[in-house]
């Protein structure tokens, strides 16, 4: 029944000119440090139930016990318990969250239904990765990462095997349309994403073979979002929960929106909230950036033209969003 609703919005949607066709998405998550991406998660099942996103795979480059749990949760909360999982193997980023009492990452799988018993348990995402992408048309997947680059640097490095003939690169090349990444600090800066895998985040800036689209820090940490939801009363829901327990530990008035803008713009794109200035990003030892304007630029960054307010009641709006029953 939910899934002739879901059907039967669509259609109305593409009767009104909402949608053309859905983005064909994978989202890549270091779920656990912060919880702006249960909030970017949230939003993008939101966009999923409007016709506007097909989620491919939802994978961790974090390899914390509790992150692969997490997202298994929210996709199962949003009624989409078969969203493959996988998590980042190798040499890769272990991180939990800073948020001290009620710690979120391990509240959320013991309140709700989910089937991964821990990240570990994840199937590679590397052999996830070549396989959704070799089934995919030519051009067609948009790829948005929102935690660190390790993930993307294993697939670029990887050669060919069982399940393609194709090189990481070539794969790339062939089934990529784009790549928007939360990630960086413009004009210059030090950004968690970046200096937590410094190495694979130069490799992919210089080496990825497909258009690269950055939200940088600057951009999230002016929209605030989340008071909404704590204030909304709701029960029984991961997302409430997860700011309610973590807002009185940062700002009551609500949370930088990083991973939330990036989602946003990989589904909708970037013209009716953001211009879109091109250039290079360049990457140091140290994890630290700088950008170089250039209008033949091989990167682009996102710059506010959408008034701060009505972006953050856009965002927030999404967020609030109810699974479809």
């Amino acid at each position: 029944m939910r899934n002739y609703f879901a059907l039967f919005f669509l259609m109305l949607c593409v009767a009104c000119g909402k949608v053309d066709k859905p983005v064909n998405l994978i989202f890549d998550t270091d779920m656990a440090p912060d919880y702006d991406d249960v909030g970017a998660l949230a939003l993008l099942h939101a966009l999923a139930d409007s016709g506007e996103v097909n989620i491919l795979a939802t994978v961790s480059s974090n390899k914390c016990a509790t992150a692969a749990p997490c997202i298994d949760v929210i996709n199962t909360y949003f009624g989409r318990p078969d969203i493959p999982i996988a998590a980042v193997r190798g040499e890769a980023a272990d991180r939990t969250t800073w948020h001290s009492g009620l710690r979120w990452t391990e509240e959320l799988p013991k309140r709700y239904p989910h089937k991964v018993r821990s990240t570990a348990d994840c199937e590679d995402a590397l052999t996830l990765y070549r396989r959704i992408l070799s089934q995919q048309p030519d051009h067609s997947v948009t790829i948005v990462t929102v935690g660190f680059f390790s993930n993307l640097r294993n697939l670029l490095l990887s050669g060919p095997d069982e399940i393609s003939p194709l090189s990481g690169k070539e794969l790339i090349g062939k089934k990529v349309k784009q790549l928007v990444s939360m990630a960086g600090a413009f004009p210059e800066g030090r950004e968690f994403n970046v200096y937590v895998d410094p190495e694979a985040a130069r490799l992919i800036v210089s080496e990825w073979p497909t258009p690269i689209l950055f939200s940088g820090f600057e951009i999230g940490s002016q929209i605030f979002t989340g008071k909404r939801l704590m204030d909304s009363g709701v029960q029984g829901s991961p997302i409430v929960d997860t700011y309610a327990m973590c807002l009185p530990q940062d700002n009551m008035k609500g949370r930088d929106s990083w991973d939330q803008t990036a989602t946003l713009v990989a589904v909708r794109g970037a013209s009716d909230y953001f211009d879109v200035e091109r250039g290079t990003i360049h990457i140091n030892d140290d994890g630290s950036n700088t950008w170089e304007p250039d209008p033949e630029g091989r990167h682009a960054r996102l710059l506010f033209k959408m008034p701060k307010e009505q972006l953050t009641a856009e965002i927030e709006h999404l967020m609030m969003h109810s699974p479809q029953r």
